[in-house]
C-alpha cells in the first residue's frame, strides 16, 4: 500500500545520506584526510565565493536536516488535531532549508575576506593559534547569552513554536520553516564557525558538531549540554594558545 509518509522520510534520510556522501567525495578530492588536513600532493583549495558556496550549502544538508527530525515530528503531532497536511511538512523542511542555504551563503563571504585576510588558509584551517582560540572563546561565552537562550528554546521545543505560529497549507509551513530556521542559525551559527579551528572539510568536526547540535534540540538532554559545553569551548580557547606554542 502506498504511504506518502513513509516515502517523504525516506526521500528526508537519503537527502542526508546523499549529502555527507557528496561532502565525502570532495573532501577526497580537496586532497584532504578526514580530520581535514592536507594528505599527498594533489590539494585542490577552494578559495573563491563560486566554489565555497556550493560546499558550505550541502555541508548545511549534511549537518543541519539530522538536527530537524524533532521538529518534523512535532509538526506531524499537530496535523491531525491542527490541519495540518503533508505539503506544510514540505513547506516547514524547505523553509528551514532555505534559511541555512543563505547562512552557507554569508559564511562563504566570512570565508573569502579571512582568507584576503590571511586569518585562514585555503583549507579553511585557521592561520594561528590565537585567531583559533580566539574563535572557541567567543563560542564558548555565547552559549551563556540571552540570545542562545532565546534561540534555543525554540530549536529545543519546536512544538511551542508551532502552537504561536501556526499556519496551514504550503505556504503556512514554509512561513513557519522560513522562522524555524532563523531562531535555528540564532542557536548553532557558532558550531559552523568553528569549523575554521579545525578545517572546514574536515569530516570529523563535521560529525561531532552534528552530534552534539542533535543532543542539543533532543528534549530530554538538550537543556542539560549547553553551558557544559560552553566551559568546555572557552577552556581549549584558552588552553590551546599555550599547547601550540610548547
Amino acid at each position: 500500500m502506498f504511504n506518502i509518509r513513509s516515502v517523504l522520510w525516506v526521500a528526508f534520510f537519503a537527502l542526508i545520506l546523499l549529502a555527507w556522501a557528496v561532502m565525502y567525495m570532495m573532501a577526497a578530492m580537496s586532497g584532504v584526510d578526514l580530520v581535514g588536513r592536507p594528505v599527498g600532493a594533489n590539494m585542490m583549495p577552494m578559495v573563491g565565493f563560486g566554489a565555497l558556496f556550493p560546499m558550505w550549502a550541502i555541508m548545511m544538508a549534511a549537518m543541519m536536516l539530522p538536527t530537524l527530525v524533532p521538529t518534523l515530528r512535532a509538526y506531524e503531532d499537530l496535523m491531525v488535531s491542527a490541519n495540518g497536511t503533508r505539503a506544510g511538512w514540505g513547506g516547514v523542511l524547505l523553509g528551514y532549508f532555505v534559511i541555512w542555504v543563505a547562512f552557507a551563503a554569508l559564511i562563504s563571504v566570512v570565508q573569502v575576506g579571512l582568507i584576503a585576510l590571511g586569518a585562514v588558509d585555503a583549507l579553511g584551517i585557521a592561520s594561528s593559534s590565537i585567531f583559533a582560540g580566539a574563535l572557541l572563546v567567543i563560542v564558548g561565552l555565547f552559549q551563556f547569552t540571552r540570545a542562545k537562550e532565546v534561540c534555543h528554546g525554540v530549536c529545543h521545543s519546536p512544538m511551542m513554536y508551532f502552537i504561536g505560529h501556526w499556519k496551514t497549507g504550503f505556504a503556512g509551513g514554509l512561513r513557519m520553516g522560513l522562522g524555524l530556521g532563523a531562531f535555528c542559525v540564532g542557536c548553532c551559527w557558532g558550531f559552523m564557525a568553528l569549523g575554521f579551528v579545525g578545517g572546514v572539510m574536515s569530516l570529523l568536526w563535521m560529525g561531532l558538531a552534528t552530534l552534539f547540535m542533535i543532543l542539543e534540540k533532543l528534549p530530554s538532554v538538550g537543556h542539560i549540554v549547553t553551558k557544559p559545553a560552553g566551559v568546555v569551548l572557552i577552556a581549549a580557547g584558552l588552553i590551546l594558545p599555550v599547547w601550540a606554542n610548547l
